[in-house]
């Protein structure tokens, strides 16, 4: 990760109340056919290792979309419960850093849409200001196999941010305020924005090892990472020649081969 942090704890009430069981994740099926016998329960939904390995297919494509300013981990705890930050860099909601959890269900995915709740809640109109839910079943109505992704999910929470939607809201005092007194509007959100920057350093009860965490600014901790960050090649150069060669090393796969422990030519 790439921006301050490692995860967070979710709220108690909302966790799911199902979570699946381990077993060994079995070949993936190809697009649009039927899981062998097996493979799913009574109900015609899939089994839970067929769950968990759609989970996994599903978070590897969350980290190739790479989605700016969002960051994500699964819980130690539960594949069905993801913890997650979302940094705004424009907009009403500038500088905003807002941490969520995400509940998927435990009929993955052929079930209802995954549920996405910030905490603390965000002053926003498609934000249930009690509970921190998003709306986001107006972005998913019917949620669809193969055709909608988690990451479609977490996209759909960023945008809501930079593109304000007033239409049934779920705080109609914020949809309100945006149509006819703006100024109060901002006023509202900028305390939003302090009170979810103000939680972010608070003590985290949740024995989860993935949580996400924040701490303060400290130059002695933090100062080096930083700098190494911002000129990975000059930290390199100062480490010496060997530093440099050893970051080629050795590639678990050649591309374009199927040589292992394969390297570049020299």
């Amino acid at each position: 990760m790439s921006e301050a942090a490692q995860t967070i704890s979710a709220p108690g009430p909302q966790t799911p109340t199902k979570s699946p069981k381990r077993a060994t994740i079995t070949k993936p099926l190809p697009n649009n056919s039927s899981p062998p016998s097996g493979i799913v329960n009574s109900n015609g939904l899939f089994g839970p290792f067929y769950l968990e390995y759609a989970l996994m297919a599903e978070y590897n494509m969350l980290r190739r979309q790479k989605l700016p300013g969002v960051y994500v981990m699964p819980s130690a705890r539960s594949a069905l419960f993801w913890n997650g930050v979302i940094f705004i860099r424009q907009g009403f909601y500038q500088s905003g850093v807002f941490t969520f959890s995400l509940f998927i269900p435990d009929n993955y995915p052929d079930g209802d849409c995954p549920r996405l709740v910030f905490d603390p809640p965000v002053f926003h109109p498609l934000v249930d200001i009690e509970t921190g839910e998003l709306d986001v079943n107006r972005a998913f109505m019917k949620w669809r196999r193969n055709v909608n992704h988690i990451w479609q999910v977490l996209l759909y929470a960023r945008r809501v941010f930079y593109k304000i939607e007033t239409k049934q809201p779920i705080n109609p005092e914020a949809a309100v305020l945006y149509e006819k007194d703006m100024s109060l509007f901002k006023s509202k959100v900028s305390e939003s924005i302090k009170g979810c920057k103000n939680s972010l350093y608070l003590p985290r009860t949740s024995d989860d090892p993935y949580i996400i965490a924040f701490s303060p600014w400290d130059a002695a901790v933090h100062e080096e990472v930083r700098r190494r960050m911002l000129n990975p090649k000059r930290h390199l150069e100062e480490s010496g020649s060997n530093s440099i060669k050893s970051s080629t090393g050795l590639s678990w796969i050649k591309p374009g081969t199927t040589n292992i422990f394969s390297k570049e030519d020299t």
